[in-house]
């Protein structure tokens, strides 16, 4: 029996159907595993994504958002409040006057209208205002707080991740030196040059050297992980990185960053916010010391009926009124003398508190000031000696080629240079993560 074979025009047809399934299939995206970012992230690029979408941040924005709301909420005290009732009562007969008149009907209906307007309060609603309107203040500077706090971390994990990987560069060049010298060894060994436990020895430290590696490796997966964790990316993202190779000086003098950090840190913004709450809070304790007056205006519609058309018993259908109120609690026993003080208390304890937080932004920025000075004079220091480690290490390894140096000291060579490289990016990132530390303190985003 012979397969059945379509048409030509029908074969045709399938061809060209399979054809552009198969290009379609190809040329669709498919992500891997592994794959690597497009782009690779700069410093700037990195804060810029953080302050879009790190918890912190949308959490201080809505509560900015919340004091506004707050704001506004406190503005209508100020306000006229309308309000309104409609009243139904069931008597069990109609009530006469004593010459029989029908002075009201068993069916009462009515409905009152209110309008309540707060003339004086003893300054207590504006008080009030004043002091949510400062809250708000607060939170635009928490959020500023929250800001500097963001670039901080952002900035720290980013120089941990260059760190992390420039030790993980030390670490493979360790692993290919030690191999090379293995593997002369082995050659001399071989040749009955060196003796079995010089060759046990290179191969043991090239071993160790090996699982050094495995820590650099896992050490810079550790440092991403953080480093996604705070741009609030998935934790295993990978992550490429623009390298800093420029390392400009510091030239701002110590007393010049203490005065930008007094004009600019927001924590010394909330603490004198805190001090004028703790002032409004006084005045709103005082209230009690004035009498309040309120002007209401009332209208009233009554009947016998729904419709509220009067009727039987009912002498005027519609009526309204004015009410002028003027009320004062003046004895309570000192009790508002005893909150005023209270509050004079609270209030000089916040002023305390302000004095205390600018002796700490002194003192934080002396600290990373200092810090910033010394990693910027260890660098130099650090960059010398890897020089003289690199040439080192070359030494001993032409000598012992040359059979007039032991491997003990070619192994203590490459173990010098290793600790003299990371000696160098360990000052490296310190000095970076000082920069980037006394800039929070100067309570700046960028360099100025």
């Amino acid at each position: 029996m012979e397969p059945y074979r379509l048409p030509s025009d029908q074969a045709a047809f399938v061809k060209k159907i399979l054809f552009f399934v198969v290009v379609a299939f190809v040329s669709s995206p498919w992500p891997c595993r592994g794959e690597q970012p497009t782009s690779a992230f700069t410093l700037k690029s990195s804060v810029d994504y953080a302050l879009k979408h790190n918890t912190q941040i949308l959490i201080s924005k809505e509560e900015v958002a919340a004091a506004e709301a707050n704001k506004k909420k406190q503005f209508t005290e100020f306000l006229p409040k309308l309000s309104g009732s409609y009243t139904y009562i069931r008597l069990d007969e109609n009530k006469r006057s004593a010459s029989g008149i029908v002075t009201s009907p068993e069916n009462l209906y009515a409905f009152v209208a209110t309008l309540d307007q707060p003339i004086f309060s003893g300054f207590s609603r504006l008080a009030e205002h004043n002091i949510s309107r400062l809250g708000l203040d607060v939170t635009r500077y928490l959020e500023q707080q929250a800001r500097h706090n963001i670039i901080l971390k952002v900035k720290g994990a980013y120089f941990v991740i260059l760190e992390r990987i420039k030790l993980k560069g030390v670490a493979q060049q360790a692993v290919a030196q030690l191999s090379a010298h293995a593997e002369v060894s082995r050659n001399f060994y071989e040749v009955g040059m060196i003796p079995k436990n010089s060759l046990l020895q290179a191969q043991v430290e090239l071993a160790n050297a090996r699982q050094d590696l495995v820590v650099a490796d896992n050490k810079v997966q550790l440092a991403n992980s953080q480093f996604n964790t705070i741009l609030r990316r998935p934790i295993d993202a990978p992550v490429l990185i623009e390298d800093v190779t420029t390392l400009e000086p510091f030239t701002h003098a110590y007393e010049e960053c203490v005065e930008i950090a007094i004009r600019r840190r927001p924590e010394r913004f909330i603490a004198n916010l805190e001090v004028e709450t703790a002032e409004e809070q006084v005045r709103l304790t005082k209230k009690d010391y004035f009498p309040s007056i309120d002007l209401q205006a009332n209208y009233y519609s009554r009947g016998d009926g729904p419709e509220l058309n009067g009727g039987t018993g009912i002498a005027d259908e519609e009526e309204w009124d004015l009410v002028a109120t003027a009320s004062w609690t003046f004895w309570q026993w000192g009790k508002t003398r005893y909150g005023v003080t209270e509050k004079m208390r609270r209030l000089a304890q916040t002023k305390l508190k302000r004095t205390e937080i600018e002796d700490n932004i002194r003192q934080q920025v002396k600290v990373a000031y200092l810090k910033l000075k010394e990693s910027e004079k260890n660098i130099a220091t650090v960059q010398k000696a890897v020089e003289q480690a690199q040439e080192n290490f070359r030494i001993s390894e032409d000598r012992y080629k040359e059979q007039v140096a032991t491997s003990t000291e070619v192994v203590d060579a490459r173990t010098l240079l290793t600790i003299t490289e990371t000696n160098y990016y360990n000052a490296l990132t310190t000095y970076n993560i000082s920069k980037a530390a006394l800039d929070w303190a100067m309570g700046v985003e960028v360099e100025e």
